[in-house]
């Protein structure tokens, strides 16, 4: 029988939030509590009620305070809306706020805790990792192993269109010197981390339960042919527009449902391509997964670099169904195949027992003999 352990989570992150961090550590806590610990989980404040969720998973759920940091808000016209948005971007990238809120969020509940055998802290933010950092000192360490757990890199993020000011690096290395392990999802993002700490990383993947088959076994193709995709996008980077260009070219009947926020980046073509493109906001993993398991193939916009790697791969491939990968220089010739539902040029899956959170919630318990 696995030794019962008391687990602290610190997450700005967390169920029912739709995003990377967020499932990453409620799956975690989900499992931990399955098996058997006791788990005390922090987040941010956030109006929902968790009565169902804490009578199915009870573990200790606290949240900090209501934020009072807030940015400047979008504005009905181009010149005040324009003005917001420089605002709102130099204020991020100058003093990481709004975010910069959850430091002292997490700096002062952390005072109060102690006695932990794992704590583990969870970014995007980094700011949660700092608040982690200052709380913990030689005399009031809180738990015995502090995991700083990093889905995207800091200083070294590639994908954002602007860098952290030089400042910066300071802060992240003055908190990976004070935990005791940092994890990343995947070995090529070790590149993304400053080498001098390379002895503290492990490699552990995203987490999920696989108690659920989302496949839909005997897969019967749409009347019209149906593909999709979920996640965040962005200019340049996971940018949608060169593969709707091309697409517009295509006298395919097809319906291109996407599952996103930024719906800005598809507003020159929602009049062209009328019925053929479905933009919806996101909805629960589950939900969501049942619908992508009914699509004829799934599209992935690459991230073109391999320090990142989207996690929705892994519920891509937790369908069964095609994925059609578009980098910034994509394959027209790919893309023709798969509107003739040729899926010979599918990306290949991965390895997915690895992403079993049975096994990455074992890497996390075993940390000082994980690798």
């Amino acid at each position: 029988m696995t030794e019962k352990k008391k687990i602290l989570l610190i997450s700005n992150g967390f169920y029912p939030e739709i995003s990377p961090r967020s499932f990453r550590a409620t799956e975690l806590a989900k499992e931990f509590v399955k098996l058997g610990h006791d788990v005390t989980v922090y987040s941010k404040f956030r109006d929902n009620d968790y009565v169902d969720f804490l009578n199915e998973h009870p573990l200790k759920f606290k949240m900090w305070g209501k934020s009072h940091f807030t940015t400047v808000p979008d504005s009905k016209n181009i010149i005040g809306n324009l003005f917001s948005r420089i605002v709102n971007r130099t204020m991020l990238m100058l003093f990481e706020y709004p975010t910069i809120e959850d430091f002292f969020r997490v700096r002062k509940i952390l005072k109060a805790e102690q006695g932990y055998d794992i704590m583990i802290s969870f970014s995007v933010p980094y700011p949660v990792h700092w608040g982690t950092a200052f709380a913990r000192t030689k005399k009031h360490q809180i738990a015995k192993i502090w995991v700083a757990d990093c889905g995207d890199p800091y200083m070294g993020d590639v994908l954002d269109s602007f860098r952290k000011p030089f400042y910066f690096k300071y802060i992240e290395k003055w908190f990976m010197r004070k935990a005791d392990f940092v994890t990343i999802p995947i070995e090529n993002a070790r590149k993304a981390y400053y080498p001098e700490f390379s002895s503290k990383i492990r490699v552990i993947p995203q987490g999920f339960s696989f108690e659920k088959s989302f496949s839909q076994g005997k897969f019967s193709d749409n009347k019209v042919l149906t593909f999709g995709y979920a996640g965040s996008l962005a200019p340049v980077i996971r940018d949608p527009r060169p593969f709707l260009d091309y697409l517009m070219k295509s006298s395919v009947d097809f319906r291109f449902i996407v599952f996103t926020k930024q719906v800005e980046l598809f507003a020159d073509y929602v009049d062209f391509f009328g019925k053929k493109l479905v933009l919806k906001d996101y909805i629960p993993r589950n939900e969501l997964m049942n619908e992508l398991a009914k699509m004829d193939f799934l599209v992935n916009f690459d991230n073109n670099t391999e320090i990142q790697s989207p996690s929705k791969l892994i519920d891509y491939f937790l369908t069964d169904r095609p994925v059609l990968n578009i980098r910034l220089n994509f394959n027209t010739d790919w893309v023709d195949s798969f509107l003739k539902k040729d899926y010979t040029h599918k990306m290949e899956f991965v390895d997915l027992s690895q992403y079993n959170i049975k096994q990455v919630a074992q890497n996390f318990l075993n940390i000082d003999r994980t690798k």
